[in-house]
């Protein structure tokens, strides 16, 4: 299944106890101080950690996702209450005007084609204020990250509250240019069921990125470095002409 891992709900459900080192969110957390904004939009919320870290700190948010099951799990988090939860896109987005839009944890790399990385780009510039800022995280494709994504270096075994013992293991399935395919396999010893999840993401240069963000009407302001992972990110800071 296509994107399993966020939109299958047994699967959503151990998505946090699977990945719960979220230090990653930390320079994010940061730019919202550094930027004073006092309203952020989410885009690829998923199972909402981010969302509710805001809200916990007083920030207006809404977050937004295209996975109903993942949008389900966040949905039953401290602080989610003072969320506003949208199941959809960022390229159908109500009226909105923040000032800071956050797309954490390589979301933006999911937007395989040109026309729906465009739609995305255009419905958070449309969301932004003037002035307002996008802050978004792609890998660096010259670092070839999916050399790295084997059944042996990624696989694990985690016990979960009310899952049991899952086994989970990657395997790169295709590499087409910037594309790279690739399925992780979650295997459930309590009942032995094995679930795939098969993803494709796009590896896109910083030249390809300016282009794309200029046209949708922003300016690049900054490109920095992840702090978690030194010279293998770009984390961009773009500013709402």
């Amino acid at each position: 299944m296509r994107d399993a891992i966020y939109a299958y709900p047994r699967l959503a459900a151990i998505y946090d106890p699977l990945d719960p080192d979220r230090t990653d969110l930390v320079p994010y957390l940061e730019m919202v101080d550094e930027f004073g904004a006092t309203s952020v939009l989410d885009v690829g919320c998923g199972t909402g950690t981010f969302a509710c870290l805001l809200a916990a700190r007083g920030v207006e948010v809404v977050a937004v996702d295209p996975a109903a099951a993942s949008i389900d799990v966040a949905r039953t988090k401290s602080g989610a209450s003072s969320v506003r939860w949208i199941y959809g896109d960022a390229a159908s987005l109500p009226p909105l005007e923040v000032d800071l839009a956050t797309m954490t944890g390589n979301v933006a790399q999911m937007f395989v084609a040109d026309h729906e990385w465009s739609a995305t780009l255009i419905g958070i510039r449309s969301a932004l204020r003037a002035g307002g800022r996008f802050v978004f995280e792609t890998r660096d494709p010259a670092r070839r990250a999916w050399l790295e994504w084997d059944a042996e270096r990624t696989h694990t075994t985690t016990d979960i509250h009310g899952a049991g013992i899952v086994s989970s293991w990657c395997d790169v399935v295709d590499v087409n240019g910037p594309l790279v395919t690739y399925r992780y396999t979650f295997a459930f010893e309590d009942d032995g069921a094995q679930i795939e999840s098969e993803s494709v993401l796009r590896f896109r240069d910083r030249d390809e990125l300016a282009r794309s963000l200029t046209s949708a009407g922003f300016r690049v302001a900054d490109v920095r470095d992840a702090p978690d992972r030194p010279g293998r990110e770009f984390v961009y800071v773009a500013e709402a002409m």
